[in-house]
């Protein structure tokens, strides 16, 4: 693992575009559905086990959080979307924030989706892609708690999306993700090394 995602340590919580960090740099942020596995997934890309707060009760993350990983480089997680005990006027108020987010953040260098393997894309996480899509931003569709299905079945879901996601851009990079069995990691670190500018 490059040091650099374990050096990761939290800046702030942001409630919109106007407190986030300096905007310079580059950044990656961390998108996906509250019960996606964002929080695990951040906390095993790092190799930290407390960094991204994981809870029983998605929907939490209600900010865009900061992590430093150096003065140059910062990853992003996200609000979660589409959680219904989540009161509707609060996800209107994520999806406005997000896609202001997505739209005017200058360092803002690509985004990672976190989809669960056994739920596929849904509405949001159709909608999410062509919104990158349409700002050119770089892709890396993760499919989350891979080890929760056999390993046909995952591949059968890994080629069902990467058909999907072909008929929205070409260049989206999916892989198959686990946070219990650290599967996907390494992959998932080339491509942050690639958006964040890591010399390798």
């Amino acid at each position: 693992m490059n040091p650099l995602y374990h050096r990761a340590k939290f800046i702030l919580s942001a409630p919109n575009l106007q407190t986030c960090p300096e905007d310079n740099g580059y950044e990656v942020a961390f998108a996906g559905r509250s019960n996606a596995g964002k929080s695990s997934a951040i906390n095993t890309i790092t190799n930290q086990k407390s960094l991204a707060r994981i809870s029983k009760l998605p929907g939490r993350t209600q900010q865009l959080v900061f992590f430093d990983l150096d003065e140059q480089r910062r990853i992003v997680d996200l609000p979660g979307y589409g959680f219904a005990k989540v009161p509707m006027k609060v996800q209107q108020k994520w999806q406005k924030e997000l896609e202001y987010y997505l739209k005017n953040r200058q360092s803002l260098n690509g985004l990672v989706l976190l989809v669960d393997i056994r739920r596929l894309l849904g509405p949001h996480d159709i909608q999410l892609l062509e919104y990158a899509e349409h700002l050119n931003l770089e892709v890396c569709l993760v499919l989350t708690k891979s080890d929760k299905l056999s390993k046909n079945e995952a591949k059968k879901a890994f080629f069902s999306v990467q058909k999907e996601v072909s008929n929205i851009s070409e260049h989206i990079q999916v892989e198959l993700f686990s946070s219990l069995k650290k599967e996907g990691v390494d992959p998932v670190h080339h491509w942050l090394d690639q958006q964040l500018n890591v010399l390798t």
